[in-house]
């Protein structure tokens, strides 16, 4: 297909409509993002963000946030098995074989990226994200240390809602169950909310069995007319299998299986390879309303976390702590003497370490054997920000905005009680933004921006038990100008985008003939990609006829990325496409909503091929993954509705990989997706 084609049917962030009640008074409203600590119309934004509402999270299938990230352009999420998630933002998975690095995400003014650049984000059950916000390229403006970009999520329980009581159950094809349940109430100035989850799944392949339990609890306290206190706090108990990667032939011949042993290294099912993760984290955040201009805001939090993992070679368990801080004072939207200038100011400072006590031992039928290494980790990052917002005729936007890292870590080998730090030199992230409001409806953007990011814990010390203490820092910068256009009561939304970004240092992951791991860096990456994304309601919402509303959504991604000056193992990889990347991907997806409350959903997903290794000799096939869902509110009286569902995932039967081990040895590169699968479920609310 040729790329104007494709342009053409792939414009078109998605709109809100909820899953079971249709509400036609706010299905047409304004986008609104909160990313740069103060609401703004999503029109002048001047960089490329993108919305995911809790509304379409709720046409998704449910069980997993993979279906709804990846509608959003230049976003790429896998899920090589039930839980084991892998997330990047315009750019490769090269440094994740499982995780999420070089992004940076935080769950409303807490950071769940730890001071040593791991997230895990597969912890936190789906029915608790209210929404998301995806800032895409570098910004470290107020966010500190990223090379990828900004995920910003909402919980469940932090906004007003009149629902006190949520319940649901689903379940569906491969033993997949999962139940959720909230409660939220408001006394006076205090407002609680809980929510829980449980969710489990056999899986598709052998040794790919999940289960999560899953707690979480926000907590708001309006103590007076200028000053609040918030709590949120979430405890997780993940436990997912790790079938491990087949060859194609292996693949083809029987996709449900586990790795299997080889002449010198046990399987999958043998070493019961798995994950188990049990996490509690809580933030504390105070904000102080000074005056109608001034905001402060300081949010104390921290996480524990044991985290063990048996695998083909070895058993590491960890413990992990992280405490941290983060405050800024923020000055909204004053008027500049008599001028039309307005000016909006923020300023403050990130701090965290993160402690890892790692020991690995040998792994015999998953039971813990001699230990074969131990050691202590310590990192610790901390930046300060600040970023200034001018603007001037409610048209134009100019904004500054930089902050100053600090990254360190610090490591005791136990065995040989020997004592290292390494501190990276302080770094700057500046980003420069225009925006320019053409019409009422049509805005233009312009964004220059430097990218950083340290290398992560799980990189200086990777699987094969080795601390590399010389890995470099990734940096760059990334240029960009977008068009954003929204008709008139929001009929249509059209946003598009293109860049450049040249990478330097791009951290590469490489595995050992046993398999274990270990990272290098690569000469660095230049990524050219456009990103295109829209909605139109083709029948706008109406209460009469046949077909009450009929919304299309699309959204198209186009990477031309490539290495560049990589050379490794007397092999020169300079210009191959990057690693794990897909050149081209479009996401359309229909809507109708008919009477008595019913609605159809379909979601179509085109992954053009993508690159396995670093010399490009082999390729995962490109796909066409098809969805849809059925809804009905039952009509019922009162303040009780309830609402059933049912749907069908990868309705073609495609036979595909959703997350490939990168650079494979022994070319185990495919983990095969489901086959065609069936869910189904209801939801009830008071």
């Amino acid at each position: 297909m040729k790329l104007s084609i494709l342009l053409l049917t792939a414009l078109l962030p998605v709109t809100g409509l909820t899953a079971q009640t249709i509400d036609t008074t706010h299905q047409l409203h304004e986008i609104v993002v909160e990313a740069y600590l103060h609401k703004q119309n999503l029109l002048q934004v001047p960089t490329s963000t993108s919305v995911i509402s809790n509304k379409q999270f709720q046409l998704q299938p449910g069980a997993t946030l993979v279906p709804a990230m990846n509608t959003v352009p230049g976003v790429r999420m896998e899920e090589r098995s039930p839980g084991s998630y892998r997330l990047s933002v315009r750019g490769s998975l090269l440094r994740s074989p499982f995780g999420i690095r070089n992004v940076k995400i935080y769950m409303d003014e807490m950071p769940l990226t730890d001071a040593g650049g791991n997230t895990y984000l597969n912890l936190a059950d789906p029915g608790a994200i209210q929404s998301a916000e995806i800032l895409k390229g570098p910004d470290g403006s107020l966010f500190g240390a990223n090379s990828g970009g900004v995920i910003l999520l909402h919980p469940l329980g932090t906004a007003a809602d009149t629902t006190h009581l949520r319940a649901g159950v689903q379940g569906g094809s491969y033993g997949l169950f999962h139940e959720k349940a909230g409660y939220q109430q408001q006394w006076g100035p205090y407002q609680l909310s809980l929510y829980q989850a449980y969710q489990q799944s056999d899986g598709y392949r052998a040794n790919s069995a999940l289960k999560r339990y899953y707690v979480q609890t926000a907590q708001q306290w309006q103590y007076n007319a200028h000053n609040q206190l918030k709590l949120l706090a979430f405890y997780s108990d993940l436990r997912y299998r790790t079938p491990g990667g087949l060859t194609l032939a292996q693949s083809l011949a029987n996709p449900r299986a586990a790795r299997p042993a080889t002449a010198t290294l046990p399987g999958a099912e043998t070493q019961q390879a798995a994950i188990y993760n049990r996490t509690f984290q809580g933030g504390l955040v105070h904000e102080a309303n000074i005056s109608s201009a001034w905001k402060h805001v300081i949010t104390v939090f921290g996480a524990t976390t044991h985290f063990e993992n048996p695998f083909i070679t070895n058993y590491e368990a960890r413990d992990e702590n992280t405490a941290g801080v983060r405050t800024y004072i923020s000055l909204h939207d004053q008027r500049i003497g008599q001028s039309d200038l307005h000016l909006t100011w923020n300023t403050g400072l990130e701090w965290q370490v993160t402690s890892s006590d790692i020991v690995n031992y040998g792994n015999r039928a998953g039971k813990r054997d001699t230990v074969q290494a131990a050691d202590k980790l310590r990192a610790q990052q901390h930046f300060y920000f600040t970023s200034v917002s001018l603007r001037l005729h409610e048209r134009w936007i100019w904004e500054a905005a930089v902050s100053l890292n600090y990254f360190r870590y610090n490591f005791n080998e136990v065995a040989t009680k020997g004592d290292s730090t390494r501190n990276f030199s302080a770094q700057l992230m500046p980003r420069l933004s225009l925006s320019y409001l053409i019409t009422p409806e049509l805005a233009a953007r312009v964004t220059v921006s430097r990218g950083y990011s340290t290398p992560a814990i799980a990189e200086v010390r990777a699987s094969d038990n080795i601390i590399n203490n010389t890995l470099q820092a990734e940096n760059g910068w990334n240029h960009e100008a977008g068009l954003r256009m929204s008709g008139r009561h929001n009929r249509f939304w059209i946003d598009a985008s293109v860049y450049y970004y040249r990478l330097q240092h791009a951290i590469v992951r490489k595995l050992h003939d046993d398999g274990t791991e270990f990272f290098t860096n690569a000469g660095g990456t230049r990524q050219t990609g456009v990103e295109a994304q829209g909605m139109l309601w083709i029948v706008t919402p109406r209460h009469q006829g046949l077909l009450r509303g009929l919304q299309w959504q699309s959204s198209y991604t186009y990477s031309h990325f490539r290495f560049s000056d990589y050379n490794s193992a007397g092999q020169d990889f300079s210009g191959n496409q990057l690693t794990g990347v897909p050149k081209q991907v479009i996401v359309n997806s229909l809507l109708i909503q008919l009477p008595a409350n019913v609605y159809l959903f379909g979601q179509h997903n085109y992954t053009d091929r993508l690159p396995l290794d670093d010399a490009n000799t082999a390729f995962a096939r490109s796909y066409h993954l098809v969805q849809c869902k059925v809804g009905w509110q039952l009509p019922m009286h009162g303040k009780c509705k309830v609402a059933v569902f049912a749907g069908s995932d990868n309705m073609l039967n495609q036979s595909y990989s959703l997350g490939n081990d990168l650079n494979a040895v022994g070319a185990r590169y495919y983990n095969p997706a489901p086959e065609r699968s069936y869910f189904g479920g209801v939801d009830v609310l008071f």
